[in-house]
C-alpha cells in the first residue's frame, strides 16, 4: 500500500508483482479491498497490478464539488496513474462504477490502454438519451436508487448514519436470506434505501466478518458522499460526451458477470454480445456464471481469475 500524486490529489493504491500493468478499478461501495483476491493471483501470473481507492473512496482525496467526479476527471486520473507508475499503457479491469469509468478509459484515451476486462456492466454505445431521464420516464415518483442519489444530501445523510446498515444489506448473494423489509410501500416519500432490504440473516460463504468490518471501517471514515457523486454525473457524463456517439472499441473486450446480476436485468449471453458488438470490435467473450450475483469478483475469486487470465495470456506482451 502506498499514496501516489496524481492530477492534484493523493491517491491511495494497493500493489503487487511485476510485469505489464494491469489496473483494477472497483465500483460503489466498494475499495481496493474488492480485489484481494485478484491482486495475488495475477502479480504471480507475471503481471505489476495495481487497485486504488478511487476518487471520493477510501484513503484517497474526496474533492468537495459533484462536478469533480465527472467521467473526465475520473477517466483522467486512470491515466495519470499510469503516468505516476512510469508506464505508458496499461491494461484495465473495471467492476460496477469502475467498468463505467474503464469503458470510457478506452473511448476517451483510446491509445493509453490495450485491453478491458468489463465486469458486471456492460456497454452497448452511447445511448440516445441520458440514463437520467430514461430512469425518471420509468420510475416516475417510484424509488429507485440512482434517482435517490441525484438528491443533493439525501442518499449520504442515510448511510453516513448507518455505515454497516447500508453495506451489510447490499453485500449478500442473490439467495442470501434476509428479514422483511420495514418499507414496501414504493413511492420514494416513503422512505430512504436501507429500510426497503431486509437485514442479512447471515453474511455469504464469500464474504467473513473480517471482511464486512473492514469495508465498514472504510466507509466509516471516508464517507458516502465522493461515491454517490459518481451517480450525480450520470447526465452531465452523457452531456458532454457527445463525440462518443458511434465510436467504437477496437482493443480486446473480455465481460464477466454473476448470471443473477440485478444490472444486467436477466440478459443472457448471446444478448450481452449482441448489445456490445454495436460498439466492440474485438469481444474475446462473455462470461456469466451461474448462480453468482454482483460482487463477481469476490463470489466467484477463481472463476474471475481464470477468465481474466485466460484473456491475459493470449495478449501479446509489450
Amino acid at each position: 500500500m502506498r499514496v501516489i500524486e496524481i492530477n492534484g490529489i493523493k491517491m491511495r493504491i494497493a500493489e503487487e508483482g511485476r510485469g505489464p500493468l494491469v489496473l483494477l478499478l472497483h465500483g460503489w461501495p466498494e475499495s481496493w479491498y474488492s480485489w484481494r483476491h485478484q491482486l495475488p493471483a495475477l502479480a504471480a501470473a507475471g503481471f505489476h497490478v495495481v487497485a486504488p481507492d478511487m476518487r471520493g473512496f477510501g484513503k484517497t482525496d474526496k474533492p468537495a464539488a459533484v462536478g469533480d467526479y465527472d467521467i473526465q476527471h475520473l477517466t483522467a486520473e486512470v491515466v495519470g496513474i499510469i503516468d505516476a507508475l512510469g508506464e505508458k499503457t496499461a491494461i484495465v479491469i473495471g467492476h460496477d462504477w469502475g467498468a463505467i469509468v474503464a469503458w470510457h478509459c478506452l473511448l476517451l484515451h483510446p491509445d493509453r490502454f490495450t485491453a478491458l476486462v468489463a465486469m458486471s456492466v456492460p456497454y452497448g454505445g452511447r445511448p440516445p438519451e441520458s440514463l437520467i431521464e430514461s430512469l425518471k420516464k420509468a420510475h416516475g415518483d417510484n424509488f429507485f436508487y440512482i434517482l435517490y442519489f441525484q438528491e443533493p444530501g439525501a442518499a449520504e445523510k442515510e448511510f453516513d448514519a448507518d455505515p454497516r446498515g447500508i453495506i451489510s444489506r447490499l453485500y449478500l448473494s442473490p439467495g442470501s436470506p434476509r428479514e422483511a423489509p420495514t418499507v414496501t410501500d414504493p413511492k420514494r416519500a416513503a422512505g430512504g434505501w436501507i429500510p426497503r432490504l431486509g437485514a442479512p440473516k447471515a453474511l455469504p460463504a464469500w464474504l467473513t466478518q473480517a471482511d464486512l468490518d473492514y469495508v465498514v471501517g472504510e466507509f466509516t471514515a471516508a464517507g458516502f458522499r465522493g461515491g454517490i457523486n459518481y451517480y450525480r454525473n450520470f447526465h452531465r457524463n452523457w452531456e458532454t460526451t457527445p463525440q462518443l456517439a458511434g465510436v467504437k472499441i477496437s482493443q480486446p473486450v473480455l465481460f464477466i458477470a454473476g448470471e443473477k446480476d440485478n444490472v444486467i436485468r436477466g440478459a443472457n449471453a448471446e444478448q450481452l454480445t449482441a448489445l456490445m458488438t454495436k460498439a466492440v470490435t474485438d469481444l474475446r467473450g462473455v462470461k456469466l456464471f451461474p448462480g453468482a450475483g454482483h460482487w463477481i469478483q469476490q463470489e466467484r475469486p477463481e472463476e474471475s481469475n481464470a477468465a481474466i487470465l485466460e484473456l491475459l495470456k493470449n495478449l501479446p506482451r509489450p
